[in-house]
């Protein structure tokens, strides 16, 4: 097989590790994400159970870099500080290098029996859970399957005569071999990746065991990086955790680098194979990291705080760059690429407003309150702002695809902010009544309404998602879930009526409160589900009435 043909197939294969890996974590996103999401923030009460939580996030997401991000914006949002946050992310890092051990194993056999089980669960139901149910085994049997093609196609790598030249060189260069680790993670965004092809490799024989350790402290460098590096226009709270990340991790990594400079580890005592020294130093590495960087998680976190206070300090208005640049109205695609980046920061504030009004049901906070009408305000705002710069893009000569891109644009933005102003207005003023009368919820009655708010979370990520990803399938299975919504409204109101029958003395406390409720989150989800219309529209799968 000529050389050409050999680094095709291999990176085939590794352009399949990564899509099967973001496969996985999608569909548990998709599937999952907002209980986990809640899930995660009720477990992060102090820095040792906020580091087993982002492990166990981090086992299930396959990803810590996935973490970071959820992480750095329930910080922004000021459900966790800085320094909890810096203790998940370690506990996450951990997690991560884990997924990398259980990947080691030979599991071979599952690979026919995941794609299989994947494919029934995806085409038995249109039902959105068993769809991405159906989504994860397959990228899972995919992942598998990865990982034999790279080892299969990284075979005949063993007869060449440029590779041993290159990797000699490196492995008596450790700086640069740490360098280009670093690049490899950072391109791939993902350390299980990088880990898991250089282990292959290191199977195969064709890493000198001098390369491995140096290897795997660059791909944890740049593993670290990746998180700050996409968080770098976001607010300054949010950008302190991935910064804390690379202050504790990247540092570990550079003081490692120099130790191994001057006692020159053998990866034999990690491992006798050496792919699997390959996996154990990745594993010691952010073991290491966690054991030794959670002590100063909270000195991390004040000083990362005070460095950007600045930033932090200033007023909410001036602390955002806007992505409405007037330079680039003259070229209508790249300005209405803006205009959908300005439509996603609503579409995050919206969100948070949608978390945190139900919470307020349960715990009424002054704090949380002023949030929610500030996020509101700012909602106000950047909607207004979208307005005007959509309008005068619409002054300049587009096509027809350009003009619906632009109206629908408008539509959606239109649509979210008024689901926010229903949390604001109407959510916040029942949830502040239920506080003051000191009313209840019956348990029965708690539970529908949190199902309902849990459905329409799920509905509100498809719908965003849809801004950037014109999926035809994800319109689909968004407008299909609005008789979901509204069978759980019906079926609440039923049992609701039944509750004041048998004189249930917390439902007749509650009543109003709980069918206003309902009230406002079928609206919300109508608003939601209203954005997949557009695009189904556009391919003919809409009826034009549902009038017989």
């Amino acid at each position: 097989m000529s050389g050409t043909a050999v680094f095709i197939n291999l990176a085939g294969a590794v352009a399949l590790l990564l899509w099967a890996t973001r496969m996985v974590r999608t569909g548990i996103e998709r599937a999952y994400g907002g209980v986990l999401k809640d899930k995660l923030r009720l477990a992060v009460g102090n820095r040792f159970s906020a580091a087993f939580a982002g492990f166990l996030f981090a086992v299930a997401l396959q990803s810590a870099t996935a973490v970071a991000l959820i992480i750095a914006s329930f910080t922004a949002a000021g459900y966790v500080t800085s320094a909890i946050g810096i203790a998940t992310l370690l506990g996450a890092d951990f997690g991560s290098a884990f997924v990398v051990r259980i990947l080691r194993y030979d599991l071979s056999l599952l690979v026919p029996i995941l794609l299989l089980l994947g494919t029934i669960a995806f085409r038995a139901s249109e039902e959105r859970h068993w769809r991405q149910l159906g989504r994860i085994l397959f990228g899972l049997g995919l992942l598998l399957l990865s990982l034999k093609l790279i080892g299969q196609a990284s075979d005949p790598l063993r007869s060449s005569q440029i590779l041993p030249v290159l990797f000699n060189y490196l492995a008596s260069d450790w700086i640069s071999a740490f360098l280009l680790a670093a690049l490899l993670a950072w391109s791939f965004h993902s350390s299980v990746a990088a880990v898991l092809l250089v282990a292959s490799l290191a199977d195969k024989h064709l890493l000198p065991d001098a390369l491995i350790i140096p290897l795997v402290l660059g791909i944890n460098f740049g593993a670290a990086v990746i998180a700050a590096l996409l968080t770098k226009n976001a607010e300054a709270s949010a950008r302190v955790v991935p910064l804390g990340n690379v202050v504790i991790r990247g540092l570990m990594t550079l003081m490692a680098l120099a130790l191994q400079f001057i006692f020159q580890i053998s990866p034999e005592m990690l491992a006798s194979q050496p792919g699997d020294a390959v996996v154990m130093a990745h594993l010691a590495m952010n073991g290491a990291v966690l054991v030794l960087g959670l002590p100063f998680a909270a000195v991390v976190a004040r000083l990362l705080e005070r460095f950007l206070a600045p930033t932090a300090g200033q007023p909410a208005n001036d602390d955002r760059l806007s992505a409405l640049n007037s330079a680039d109205l003259v070229h209508p695609q790249q300005a209405i690429s803006n205009a959908t980046r300005e439509v996603l920061t609503v579409c995050d504030k919206t969100e948070i407003m949608l978390n945190s009004i139900f919470e307020l049901y349960e715990n009424w906070d002054a704090k949380k309150t002023q949030r929610i009408e500030a996020l509101d305000d700012r909602i106000d705002t950047i909607h207004r702002d979208i307005k005007f710069y959509l309008a005068r893009i619409s002054q300049t000569a587009l096509d027809e695809h350009s003009a619906e891109q632009c109206q629908n644009l408008l539509g959606a933005t239109i649509k979210i902010e008024q689901a926010a102003d229903i949390i604001s207005q109407n959510m916040l003023t029942r949830a502040r009544k239920k506080h003051e009368r000191n009313a209840a919820f019956s348990a029965e009655g708690w539970a529908e309404l949190c199902a309902m708010h849990h459905e329409v979370v799920q509905n509100a990520h498809l719908a965003f998602n849809l801004l950037v990803n014109r999926n035809v399938e994800y319109a689909r299975q968004l407008v299909a879930r609005k008789e979901v919504v509204r069978q759980l409204v019906k079926a609440s109101e039923e049992q609701h009526l039944q509750r004041l029958r048998q004189g249930n003395a917390a439902s007749f406390e509650s009543s109003s409160l709980h069918i206003d409720t309902m009230r406002d989150l079928k609206e919300i989800n109508s608003l939601f589900i209203s954005i997949g219309y557009p695009l189904l529209e556009g391919e003919g799968l809409l009826r034009g009435s549902r009038l017989l």
